[in-house]
């Protein structure tokens, strides 16, 4: 598509750049490089393919600001968790408010009803529990499916992603783990329900857990027909269905569940559900509660001793978080105002690519948005091969020299409120002189 030559050359421009117009980010760099490990906090910190980190001073709405006074657009919006912008006054508000009332007493708080009410009305299912991630709450909801079911093993989609639950991490890299994954879970193609219903068959798996649509090899959109087949499928074999919400909550109020009128057995959500502050939720049937209960039943032990939680999760601040983030966040007209610039985005998007000539893709997921490669995937292992990491990153640094921050993972953009109409043509035109270039 664009020779290497000329890639490896915009890259290197573009990281000289960086280094040469962040000076004050480099020097804190060499201060973080004496304690933290790979000189970042969380190591993810060093995935943007810069020379040295970007040191965040602040982020508010749809803006990023850096400690060298540089403001970006920002399509990142922290990997999801700011889908909403950053910092939502009304969050903000709650949070501060709590916070001379106490950060955590392991005790349920004040607003606890009302966050379940409000659960219940957004998702649709009766039953909830509040973790701190999203990988505790999938942790959590497959234990529980475990034990109703008596069955060891979990099916996923290869490619898939779940935070970092051991017994599902089927993909490489993953350093120091307790056990082989292929143990404990199996992995098929998202669009083979054959294959779906081969591992059913066993009679050893205890709950499907899965994304609605595919997003950590790329976006992957269903099939037609897709989630209504594995409904049906896993209740025929007695399986339970989890659906994992986390980065499909931008497909509209509720989530792709409500949205597409899907049938959980569990739901799990985390990330942006509490505004970005950490915080993350697993619902449940009435069915499924019934069940539970029938297997603390048989424990004859007194309620928590399930080794289940943690000692923060619920906290009064998370709370008053998810609280205000259910009143004034999951709205229609939050939502409306996210799907219409996601939209107007996607367009713009698309008539580049087609004028570019290039045979690229967008797709899309109600506010987020990817570029794709070739023609659209139907599986992971197709999302996969036709990944390009060396020209992303060379993209990436482009367009962060320019103001315009994108998750550092494949091409994905998400569109929150704050975001403006200004912001999405400053990221096309930007993005349209970064292919020029490499052209």
């Amino acid at each position: 598509m664009f020779a290497p030559q000329r890639v490896a050359s915009l890259a290197a421009g573009e990281t000289a750049r960086f280094a040469a117009e962040h000076p004050v980010s480099a020097a804190h760099a060499g201060r973080l490089a004496a304690h933290w490990l790979n000189g970042v906090p969380m190591h993810w910190m060093r995935d943007w393919g810069t020379p040295f980190p970007l040191i965040v001073r602040e982020a508010a709405g749809a803006r990023l600001d850096d400690v060298d006074g540089r403001s970006y657009a920002d399509f990142c919006l922290g990997d999801t968790g700011a889908m909403f912008g950053h910092s939502p006054p009304a969050i903000a508000q709650a949070v501060a408010a709590q916070a001379g009332r106490g950060f955590t007493a392991m005790l349920p708080g004040e607003r606890a009803a009302e966050v379940g009410e409000g659960l219940a009305r957004l998702f649709g299912l009766p039953c909830w529990q509040l973790t701190q991630t999203a990988t505790d709450a999938n942790r959590a909801a497959l234990r529980w499916a475990r034990a109703i079911t008596r069955r060891p093993k979990t099916l996923v989609f290869r490619g898939c992603y779940h935070g970092t639950v051991d017994e599902v991490m089927l993909r490489p890299g993953g350093v120091g783990a307790a056990f082989d994954a292929r143990q404990s879970a199996v992995a098929v193609e998202f669009d083979d329900l054959a294959g779906v219903e081969a591992a059913l068959r066993s009679g050893d798996i205890a709950a499907l857990l899965h994304e609605p649509v595919m997003t950590n090899t790329g976006m992957v959109l269903p099939q037609p027909g897709l989630h209504e087949a594995l409904r049906e499928l896993t209740r025929r074999h007695g399986s339970l269905l989890i659906v994992d919400e986390t980065h499909t909550l931008s497909s509209g109020l509720g989530g792709y569940t409500r949205s597409h009128g899907l049938a959980p057995d569990f739901l799990v959500c985390g990330k942006a559900i509490a505004g970005g502050v950490p915080c993350a939720v697993y619902g449940f049937t009435a069915e499924v509660e019934a069940r539970i209960q029938g297997v603390l039943a048989a424990r004859h032990e007194e309620h928590g001793h399930t080794g289940m939680g943690t000692t923060l999760a619920a906290n009064p601040l998370a709370l008053a978080a998810l609280a205000a983030a259910l009143a004034t966040l999951h709205t229609a007209a939050t939502y409306e105002a996210m799907l219409a610039g996601a939209a107007g985005l996607e367009a713009k998007l698309q008539s580049l690519l087609d004028r570019r000539r290039l045979g690229w893709h967008v797709a899309r997921v109600g506010a987020r948005l990817e570029i794709g490669y070739g023609e659209r995937p139907r599986n992971g292992t197709e999302a996969a091969a036709l990944m390009q990491p060396t020209l992303e990153q060379a993209i990436h640094l482009y367009l962060l020299n320019r103001g315009c921050l994108l998750t550092p993972f494949h091409n994905m953009m998400l569109v929150s409120p704050a975001t403006t109409a200004g912001d999405a043509d400053r990221l096309v035109a930007t993005l349209d002189a970064c292919l020029g270039e490499l052209a």
